[in-house]
Parts: C-alpha cells; structure tokens; sequence
C-alpha cells in the first residue's frame, strides 16, 4: 500500500512491471523530443477503449537504458490534449485563411481533392507542387513521395534547424554530431561542449555525462549562456555568440604553434600532406595530381593525389606509395613540381591561415580572455597527446598495415545549434571538425565516434536532382531532391543560372543546401521567386508561428492575394495532430495520430538510433488506437502515391503495390535486400542487417522492445573512416556505395571548385556577377571567420546585444508548451539579461521592457541572470502563443505573458545585384537560417503600457471536432491498481 511519507519507492523502474488484471504494457519509441528513447507505455481499458495511464522508460532499450525525461512521462498528457484535431478540415467558402473558420468533411472527399489537385499539377508543371515537412522522421518516405510526384521543391526542418553541424562536419570528417556521431565520454578525460542547448540527445547525454564526471573527467562547458549541461559543468567560459569559430582558429593557432597536434595522424589519414596548387590558373588552389595516373576524382574519390616525400626529397602518389614504409610525407613546406608548378602541403596552409589568429585577436572577438584561450588549447592538446593510452584492439587499415592496438585520444568535443544556426556556421563546424582532426580524436577511443550508417564519403555519394530538363509530366525526377553537390556543375539551377527550386536550395545563392531552405519557402512563393506555385503541402511544421522568422510578416504573406483576388499560394494543406498557429491558414487540414497510435521507422535509410559499438534502429507500433478520424501522415502519402499511381506504389499492372505504411516498410527495398529496416529479415525472420522482406517483421520488433541493436566485432569500433573490416562489411550491407577509405578534409578542393567559378578561372558553370565576390569569399576551402551577415546591416551602436532563443529541456518546440503537466514547469517566458545589462538600461527585475531589433519588437518581461555573458540576451523558444491556439483558455499565460522572438528576425537580408535586392538570412554556402545573428536594444516599458506581451492577435476560435477540453485522467501508479 503506497504510504504519502514513505521513502520507499513507489517501484523500481529497473523491474518488470507487475501486471495486473485490468492492466496491460506495451513497449514503443518515445516522440515527446527527437531523442528516440524507449518507453514502457501503461494501458487499462476505458469507456472507450484502452487507455495510457502511465509512461516509463523502457530499462531494456540500449539508448536510454530505462531513464524517463519530464517530457517523456508527459506523453499521456498530449494523447489527452485538448488541442487534439480529430478530423479532416475544409475552410470555409469566402472565409479568411487564418480566420480559423472550417467544416468537416470525411477522408474520402479529402482523397479526392488532393487527388485531383496534385494529379493535374503533376501532369502539366510537376514543380508547382511543394512538400515541406518540419520535425519528421521519415524522410526516406516523403523525399520518395516528392522524387516520385517529379517536383524538386521538397525539404524538412534541417535548413533551419543544423544543417551548418550536418554539412560542416560531414564535408569535412563524414560525420556529424547526434545521431551520426558523438563524443565517446567512456574512455574520454576531458569534454568540451560548445553551443549545446539541453533538450539535444537528452537522456544519453545526461547518463554519458554523469558516469563521465564520477569517473573524474573535467567538463568544460562553452556557451553564452548557463544552463542545462553549463549548470554542471566544472567549468563555464562565456563567449558571445557567432564568435565560436574565432576562438577555434586561436585554438588551432597555440595548437599548431605548439607542436601539439598528432603528427602521424595527419599524415596518412587526412589530406594534411597532399600539395596544392599555388600557381594562378585554372586548377589554382586545387590539388596536384600525375596526369599519368588519371586525373582526380570528381570529389567523390580524393585519393588520387600528391605528397612530397621529405626521405626521397620527391613527389609521390599520396596512395598508397606516399604513406609506405619509408616515405615520411611533408606537412610544411613550399616545393615545385617537375614542370614548374608550385605547390605546398595543405598543412602547410592551414598553419599559414592561422598564424594571425594569436588569442589577443580572438580575444576581442569572443570576449574570452586570451590567457584563457591559451590555457584551454595546452588543455586539449596535452590531454589528447600526453594522455593518451592505447586499447590492445587490433585493425587493419584500407592500405593493408596491421595496427596490433588502437591509439586513444582522450578529448571529446560536442557541439550543436549554438555554432550552427549562424550565418557563419558551415565556416565555423569546419573549423572544429579541423581542431577535432589536428589532435587525431575522429574515431579514436575517447574522442569523436563516428555511428552508422556514417562515416560517409567525402562528398557523400548522394547527388541533389539539378536537371531542370527531367521535370516533366507524370515524370518521377532521376534524383532525388536533397543530397550533396561536390561542384558547380551539380547545381540545381537552369541553363540562365536561376534557381530550379522554390527555396532556392543548391542555386548559386547557397550551393551546398544539403537540407533546403524551409525557412524561405513561403516568402519566396509569395513573390514568385522564381515562380508561382499551386500547392504547398505543410506536415508538422508551425510556419504560422514559431517555425518563422518575421513571424507577422509571414501570417501575412500566407493570406495574401494577387490583383484577381487569388491567394499568391493558391492551396495550402496543413496536416498536424493539434490546432496550432498555423492550422488557421489551412485550405486544407489533415488530422495527424500522435506516437502512441501509429507506426514509425528511425532506420538505416534515414536516422537510426545508431550506437559506437553498432547499428541500431528502431520502431514505434501503434499502443492505442487512433482518436477520432485521426490517420498517420505517412498513410496520408501511400494512400495518395498509390492512388496517382506513382511508379514505386504501382505494380506493372497498375494495382497499388502496398496496403499501407506498415506493408511499406516491411516490402520495400531500394536495393535487394535492403529495406527501411535491417532487423528480423529474410522469409523466416532469421537474417539480420539484410536479407529478403519479412511479412512478420513488425511482429518481430514489437517483441523485442521496438529496438534491433547489432554489435560489431571490436575490430570495427575505431577508426571507420580507413578500417578495411569495416569499409568492406559496411560497403556488403548498402550503408556505402564503396568500400574506399574516407581521408578526412582539413582542406576542402570541393569549396576551392565553387570559389575558381567565382573568380572566372575555371571552365563550366559561373555564378551570377552579383554573385561572385560572395561565393569568391566564403567559399574558402580552409576555415575561417567572418562576422554574422546580419551585422553589415545592421547599425551595431544602435543594437550592441545578442539575442538567442533555445529549447528548455522540459519542452520540445510548441507541441509540449501546451502540454497540461509541463505548462506547470513554463507557462510563460522571460527575456534573461546580465543584471549590469538590465540595470544599466534602467530594468528592474521582473519589469516589463521593449526588445527591439531593427526588424521588429517585442514587449516582454525581463528577468535578471547571471549565468548569461553581459552583451547578450535570450528567452525559452516556442512557449508564447497565439491567444487561442492549441485549445489554451484565452488570456493564458502563454499568449498574455509569453513572447516570441521571432518577430524579431528577418528573413531576408538586403542583397545588391539579385532581382530582388534581398537574400536568405542564411548561410551563404548551406541556407542554414540565421536565427542566432540578431542584434537587439532594450529599454523599460512605460508606466501606464499594458502588461502583456505584444504583439497580440485576435483569438483564435476552436475548430470543429477539436477534443476542446482534457480528458480525465485519474492518478495511477505501476502495479498498484486504481486510486
């Protein structure tokens, strides 16, 4: 019997759940943040059905290991919310899109019209149809279902979420941070963590850091702000945001000042030793090559260069002649080529780049003292150099030498949004993962690890579709729409140099686009640039509200119309699982399930839960039925690919090819054998990785706590990127199109090919005149930095603080902010200000205050805080609402108190030269938004000003066959039957 003051546990999360008579537990995937845990999901049956009653992590998933979050256990409160859509959705005839005003109508006549809609837009300009998705994790799905419409105007949320981390890295090392990578702080001594908000890899991070720093690891923490991790960290060093790759170049220069850099590292697994060209000509800048050998790849296969052999005093093949027995490569110097050409090791280059960049330099930039950063570089080079170990694991690399141990480098770096949600991001990624390099940590016991299916190729051997010619009616597209150019001519733009894609992804505006530009889709169809569009199709994206910079301006946008009283977007669906901000603007609105009532995949073909030691993917299954009408977005797709009869939905005979999702998942195969899920294959259920559809498949993992994990053998755990074992074995299960080795990029020829265009020296595509001199710039091909671009436009005297936002660890953009247990944790937000900022601006802690930008403002109360450096302030995302939405009582806190910072920000930036005199507030090499290169000014409100936030908008009225109010939910506790 639970007593109120006991100190004994109410059960051990560890055990099994004790069943009960009326009670049931079903495993499944938690979605309550993008971390992926598992969970233990506690059903009884109700009036209605079964019903969840308690959430609990899942102590046998790998991942999680058992460990719940706030937002986890919360998930029975979005199963209940009151914001929950239960049906299809038309608006009204002469009704204003955002007015709210809406019928029901059944999914049959919602099939219909989607059907004949996007039927006639695929059999006459396939483009004119785009499908944007926000936090989703089936791109493998919905990229399929755009390849096969035939439009290219496909992205998800990576464009304004961390494409600079994805990309920067992945040109760069073949991997990135979270799901393709991360630090391993088992065997590591020292962390470093640069501009990670908490709610990124929640929960194994938490456990990775707790045993790190009972183990006696140092954690150094690097941040504007304070929180989360910071809190715990053993140390916090401040620095002002957009400044991070200022401080690395400082790093890289006492660290290769210092000699304190991994020597033989450099020299036979990344391209360190390998001569570029000096000389002013069409290959300037490139790398050297023996033209008897063939000419280089096409920066798909780097191997095929040259190093200057310091034994013979001669130029060698850089593989495998330059890295035998023997041979000692250069990695400084300036040497001549027997006809003439003047070349130098790439390194030598690299150290040429930093030698400026002394911490004083930095040191006004980051605000970080330069003893500091002094102290911080002989911190991670001695660490990784004179603490290193070795682990008795042997391996063999791709050029055949025997290693009898693994060579340890015992420093671990993590990073996220804070470096890359910057326009200077790409630059910045770059130059940790070349910090990263220099001290031989990638794959190295104690430093960054690579997960598969990573490390890729450099440039991965995913080309973007860049034929404007293959768009054509009832036409699947040749490629598909998203992937990774490695030069000019792989593009998307038409034959003028305009861009072929609505967002302007892979234009010359931003070429290396890898995740597009969700951010600039609407604001660009509305100006028709380059063109109209019909449909734009919108799944879990809140671009009326939080998911948009000039979050007003784009309210407006979406309901504006053209001189015949048209909308300039003509139909917009919106398919979501609550009435968010903007499911008022919808034409259309499709009832999305919540977690607990579909299927979901995170596999191999698109994110899995990947560990060090091995594959992992896992699944969600539906534990409770679908509420009301509601369907799974990705039923949605097949439903409407089988009935337009795409090619991959269609058998020869045009019948539909697959039942639903499930059937989806289990038959499809992109290559033989190869499926969105490597577990319990082949006709029996008993081949692993891959091997022929399972019709039980699901079954199978259902069984299994949702979750197949597969260990490698411990001579495939380090050194991916040149490990024979692995490269072949990865290469066997279709996670590489070869088995080559993956040299790391300290020095990128990719770059180097788009700057020789700009600067008119090479043949083939040239981007736009005003387009040259900002590819020329920032297309270098070694790190470097440069401020912000919002701050050459911006009056810095007039507007001298930062401004950032991030997800507090207890939400998950705005689908938890109304979350009816988690609203008890933040109802509403403050803006967070160093006293001596606050004070000297005349606020008072908790007064009510303007923020201004120069593209809007805010009024917003204020609270003081130390833990945040004095030239910057910053606010919780996503918790201000619209009054009204998400089925919140009006004047709530959230809508009354709560703020966005999004009015804030603009989306666009001014651009001399372009048809507009505007460009993407972005990166110019990714797109990757600029959400974090704001600049701001405050001043207290007036006496006698309303307290509340502004700006306002009017209430937002319920949608039809809404829930409108919370379900009852009686407290329960595992095993203990009803209270």
């Amino acid at each position: 019997m639970f007593s109120f003051l006991s100190k004994e546990p109410v059960h051990d999360p560890l055990t099994a759940p004790t069943p009960t008579a009326d009670t049931e537990v079903k495993t499944t995937t938690c979605y309550m943040c993008a971390c992926r845990c598992g969970i233990r999901v506690h059903l009884r049956e109700g009036e209605k059905g079964p019903e969840v009653r308690y959430i609990d992590g899942n102590p046998d998933h790998p991942l999680n290991q058992g460990v719940i979050c706030a937002k986890g256990s919360s998930g029975i409160m979005k199963q209940v919310s009151p914001a929950r859509i239960t049906q299809p959705l038309l608006r009204k005839a002469g009704s204003e899109r955002g007015a709210g005003e809406f019928e029901p109508i059944s999914w049959e006549r919602a099939y219909d019209m989607l059907t004949e809609r996007l039927g006639k837009i695929r059999a006459t300009d396939p483009k004119k149809f785009a499908l944007f998705t926000g936090r989703d994790q089936m791109q493998a799905l919905t990229g399929l279902f755009a390849r096969q419409f035939g439009t290219p105007n496909y992205a998800a949320h990576g464009g304004f979420c961390s494409v600079n981390m994805a990309a920067g890295m992945i040109y760069t090392i073949g991997g990135s941070f979270w799901e393709f990578g991360g630090p391993d702080l088992e065997r590591a001594k020292l962390f470093v963590m640069i501009g990670t908000a908490e709610d990124h890899h929640s929960n194994p991070m938490k456990i990775a850091i707790s045993k790190f720093k009972r183990a006696g690891g140092r954690f150094i923490s690097i941040n504007p702000v304070r929180t989360g991790y910071s809190a715990i960290a053993d140390e916090w060093i401040p620095i002002k945001p957009g400044t991070d790759g200022a401080l690395f170049m400082a790093l890289l220069h006492e660290l290769i000042g210092n000699e304190l850099v991994d020597h033989a590292f450099l020299k036979r697994f990344t391209n360190a030793p390998q001569l570029v060209v000096l000389d002013e000509c069409e290959r300037e800048g490139l790398f050297a090559f023996d033209p008897e050998r063939g000419v280089p790849g096409d920066g798909r296969n780097p191997h095929n260069k040259l190093v200057w052999d310091k034994a013979s005093g001669s130029v060698k093949p850089a593989y495998p002649e330059g890295i035998a027995d023997g041979c000692d490569p250069a990695l400084e110097g300036h040497y001549t080529l027997a006809d003439g050409t003047r070349v130098a090791p790439s390194f030598q280059l690299l150290r040429e780049r930093v030698a400026l960049c002394t911490p004083e330099w930095a040191e006004g930039i980051t605000g970080i003292d330069a003893a500091r950063i002094r102290k911080l570089a002989r911190e991670m080079g001695e660490t990784a150099l004179q603490q290193a170990f070795e682990l008795p694991i042997p391996w063999t690399d791709a050029w055949g030498k025997k290693h009898p141990t693994t060579q340890a480098r015992p420093v671990a770096f993590h990073a996220m949004r804070g470096l890359a949600a910057h326009s200077n991001g790409f630059q910045t990624v770059r130059a940790l993962a070349v910090l990263m390099s220099v001290l031989g940590t990638i794959d190295a016991p104690g430093g960054f690890r690579h997960k598969a299916p990573y490390p890729r190729h450099i440039v991965p051997n995913y080309r973007a579709f860049n034929d404007p010619g293959m768009i054509q009616p009832n036409t699947p597209l040749n490629a598909a729409p998203l992937g990774f150019p490695a030069n000019p001519e792989e593009l998307a733009i038409n034959p003028d140099g305009s861009p072929i894609r609505i967002d302007h992804a892979f234009s010359w505006e931003h070429p290396l686009s890898a995740h597009g530009l969700m951010h600039n889709v609407i604001t660009n169809a509305v100006k028709g640039d380059p063109y109209r569009i019909d449909t734009l199709l919108i799944f879990m994206a809140n671009m009326a509200w939080n998911s948009s910079m000039n979050t007003m301006g784009v309210r407006e946008m979406l309901n504006r119309k053209d001189e015949k009283g048209e909308h300039m977007i003509p139909f917009l669906v919106v398919c979501d699982a609550f009435q968010s901000e903007t499911v008022a603007f919808a034409d259309l609105v499709l009832p999305d399930t919540t977690y607990l009532e579909r299927h979901d995949v995170m596999g191999m073909l698109d994110r899995p839960i990947s560990e060090f030691d091995g594959p992992v993917d896992s699944v969600r299954v539906p534990v409770v039925p679908p509420t009301g009408e509601c369907k799974p977005f990705q039923e949605v797709l097949i439903e409407l690919a089988s009935r337009m009869k795409f090619p991959a939905f269609t058998t020869p005979e045009g019948g539909r090819k697959y039942t639903g999702y499930p059937d989806f998942v289990v038959n499809f195969e992109p290559q033989p054998g190869i499926g969105f899920l490597m577990g319990w294959r082949g006709k029996d259920g008993t081949e692993h990785l891959r091997g022929a559809p399972n019709p039980k498949q699901w079954e199978a993992y259902a069984a299994n706590n949702c979750v197949f994990q597969y260990h490698m053998p411990e001579t495939m755990h380090y050194m991916r990127n040149w490990n024979r074992e692995y490269l072949d074995f990865a290469k066997d299960k279709g996670w590489r199109q070869r088995n080559d080795p993956v040299q790391l990029a300290l020095y990128s020829d990719t770059l180097q090919s788009f700057r020789l265009a700009a600067q008119g020296k090479s043949p083939g595509r040239q981007p736009p005149d005003a387009l040259r001199e900002r590819i020329d710039t920032y297309f270098d091909p070694l790190p470097f930095w440069y401020p912000p671009l919002e701050e050459a436009a911006t009056d810095l005297e007039a507007y001298p603080l930062n401004a950032l936002t991030q997800r507090p660890m207890a939400m998950y953009h705005s689908w938890d902010s109304q979350n009816a247990w988690l609203r008890q944790i933040h109802s509403h937000n403050y803006l967070h200000v160093n006293p001596l900022t606050a004070e000297a601006a005349g606020i008072a802690d908790g007064g009510w205050c303007w923020v201004e930008s120069q593209w809007g403002k805010v009024r917003c109360m204020l609270r003081y805080s130390e833990a945040v450096e004095p030239g910057t302030v910053w606010t919780w995302n996503a918790i201000g609402k619209a009054d009204g939405a998400w089925q919140l009582a009006p004047g709530s806190d959230e809508a009354r108190k709560g703020f966005l910072l999004n009015h804030l920000i603009s989306e666009e930036l001014p651009c001399e030269g372009t048809a507009s005199g505007r460009i993407s507030n972005s990166d110019p090499i990714t797109g990757q938004a600029g959400w974090y290169d704001v600049r701001v000014r405050i001043r207290p409100a007036e006496p006698g000003e309303p307290e509340e936030s502004y700006p306002q908008i009017a209430s937002m009225p319920s949608v039809p066959g809404v829930l409108g109010k919370a379900a009852s939910v009686l407290t329960y506790f595992a095993g203990r039957g009803k209270k």
